[in-house]
């Protein structure tokens, strides 16, 4: 009677021990995955600069990109998520192409076109509204709970305004120049020191877009409700959203030139932003709101401005100046102060 006392009491210290295991690893798994979507995205956005730039057909590059993220995507659903397809009802691919349709082909369009009106560096602001945006409209819908009264609430809108405000301080102020290194490629031209012609036509379109893409993140918790398989909803998503674009870019411009590319930086565009800026970036944040909620993914946004910086210095030559890095700096602070807040959330639900 004794011994299967002890081994009820050690089979359960066992499986005790590794729930602490799968805690933190989903502690970690969390921000490292947020951390390296915004990876994807200061690529993408440097890339896209330079193809759009070019000469590229915005909405080629839309469905091209998007349509090459479903085809990367669609072996994890085979494998990992395998016949959940048939479980994709009327309903689930109405909120899926809604999904589609608000966290890719209009935000996404709206922003390539304001980054082909305006600048990178001027851009990349419009990244750091998204928090923002989804935490009050979080709120708004009652899919977040803040406690003002509580210490997690207040650390949580500290958090936002660090962050907030870096960005804007790294966009808006500059300081002394440092040179810190040589730019692997020399592209520092002339024209990304000039105002760009249509300024606020980009900002106008720029700031739609980070609106659109707030509403995206509180659409993803509903698709996974009604179908909860990850890589089956990312892959629709791409492949609906590759459609939609197509669509209108067809209607936009029937000239077939506009839609052939070559073994140059537009195919390099098409394949990094498809793999990673979509396929891997749909499927990450799908899992984290799955995680920790639609307010999470977007916080984690304005590390894509300091990728940019950094990346944009270390290719590109663009300047790092004093302003980024104090700019940096709070970003940093902000974010580490709103996941802290957010922790001590999560173990109540």
């Amino acid at each position: 009677m004794d011994v299967e006392t002890g081994g009820r009491a050690a089979r359960a210290a066992a499986g005790s021990e590794m729930e602490m295991e799968k805690e933190t690893a989903a502690g970690w798994k969390a921000p490292a995955a947020m951390v390296l979507v915004q990876v994807f995205n200061a690529g993408m956005v440097l890339l896209s600069k330079v193809a759009i730039g070019g000469g590229m057909f915005v909405f080629a590059l839309l469905a091209y990109r998007s349509l090459f993220g479903a085809a990367v995507i669609l072996p994890f659903g085979f494998f990992l998520e395998r016949g959940k397809w048939k479980e994709m009802d009327w309903h689930a691919t109405g909120w899926i192409f809604l999904n589609a349709f608000i966290g890719y082909a209009v935000p996404m369009s709206l922003y390539y076109y304001g980054l082909q009106d305006t600048t990178a560096s001027y851009a990349v602001i419009f990244l750091n509204i998204i928090p923002l945006t989804t935490f009050i409209l979080s709120l708004i819908f009652r899919m977040e709970k803040l406690q003002i009264g509580t210490a997690a609430g207040s650390l949580k809108i500290a958090g936002v305004a660090l962050s907030v405000g870096g960005t804007m301080l790294m966009s808006l102020y500059k300081g002394k120049t440092l040179h810190l290194w040589n730019p692997i490629l020399h592209h520092h031209s002339e024209e990304q020191m000039e105002v760009a012609s249509n300024q606020l036509r980009g900002t106008i379109l720029l700031a739609g877009s980070s609106f659109a893409f707030a509403c995206w993140y509180l659409i993803q918790s509903k698709v996974l409700k009604v179908y909860p398989y990850k890589y089956w909803s990312s892959m629709a998503t791409c492949l609906v959203g590759g459609f939609q674009t197509a669509l209108a870019g067809v209607l936009l411009r029937r000239d077939s030139r506009a839609w052939k590319i070559g073994w140059d930086i537009n195919l390099a565009t098409i394949v990094y932003s498809g793999a990673l800026a979509t396929a891997g970036k749909y499927s990450l944040n799908s899992w984290a709101v799955a995680k920790r909620g639609p307010s999470y993914p977007p916080m984690f946004s304005p590390l894509s401005v300091v990728f940019t910086v950094v990346l944009g210095s270390i290719f590109l030559g663009d300047d790092i100046t004093v302003g980024s890095l104090l700019g940096t700096t709070m970003v940093i602070v902000g974010l580490y102060v709103f996941l802290w807040a957010k922790a001590k959330e999560v173990p109540a639900k």
